[in-house]
């Protein structure tokens, strides 16, 4: 999973879609969201080691940095939504309202792998199934997202399920069974996909626009359209007499 993330980020970056130049809050969210992956990846290399008290240490810094994820996610969200920044291969009300909901669902599986730590069949899996909704940006970053739109976000969401399901795979061939862990990811996972959907096409998903866009570039973008790719606008057709 860190693999596909920060390969990625490395392609976009390659590829000239992305550049260093942008605003200090996009860099903030880079570094609090890669420095997720760092933390994660050292949890895993320090319970497979045999450290495991300061793998319980690190994990009290990690409870607190999904409380950093949670602010700097939502405030990258709404900054691009006012500056009418969405990626033209979403829509901007659904990039608004699924940014937030698969954080929450990363969350809230995070901090239940957390209190769930002195049992580590569930820890590990929780973690796992949490960590596998993050993997979205990178996975997003390596897909023709213009040429999957307007169900690019769901094309997304469907390659992340690619891990839980192998984590389900692994089980079964070593138990014959899939462990219950892996039903509460699987739930949570979909359940945030239904509210996503289920808001972004409701009153409240339009409400939540407009009071975000109020008073911003962004409030004058369709917030139900797919915004033109990068280059100068199609010209328009000759009317015919």
């Amino acid at each position: 999973m860190a693999l596909t993330i920060v390969a990625g980020f490395v392609l976009n970056l390659a590829m000239g879609r992305s550049t260093f130049a942008s605003p200090p809050i996009v860099h903030a969210h880079a570094l609090t969201f890669m420095g997720w992956v760092v933390i994660f990846l050292t949890q895993n290399v320090l319970a497979a080691r045999g450290h495991i008290a300061l793998h319980r240490r690190l994990g009290w810094l990690a409870a607190g940095w999904v409380v950093l994820m949670l602010a700097m996610g939502c405030a990258v969200t709404v900054f691009d939504i006012r500056a009418g920044h969405v990626p033209f291969f979403f829509k901007p009300l659904h990039f608004l309202v699924f940014d937030p909901m698969t954080l929450i669902g990363f969350a809230g599986l995070t901090y239940a792998a957390i209190a769930l730590r002195k049992r580590t069949d569930w820890h590990r899996r929780l973690h796992f199934s949490g960590m596998a909704m993050m993997v979205g940006p990178g996975v997003g970053r390596l897909l023709p997202m213009p040429l999957i739109a307007p169900w690019a976000w769901e094309a997304t969401f469907a390659v992340c399920l690619v891990f839980p399901l192998a984590g389900i795979i692994a089980d079964m061939r070593r138990t014959g069974r899939a462990h219950p862990a892996w039903l509460v990811g699987l739930a949570v996972t979909l359940g945030v996909f239904v509210a996503t959907e289920a808001i972004t096409y409701s009153p409240v998903g339009a409400a939540l626009y407009k009071a975000v866009a109020a008073g911003s570039p962004g409030a004058a973008i369709p917030p139900l359209e797919l915004g033109h790719p990068p280059g100068p606008p199609p010209a328009a057709k000759p009317a015919v007499g």
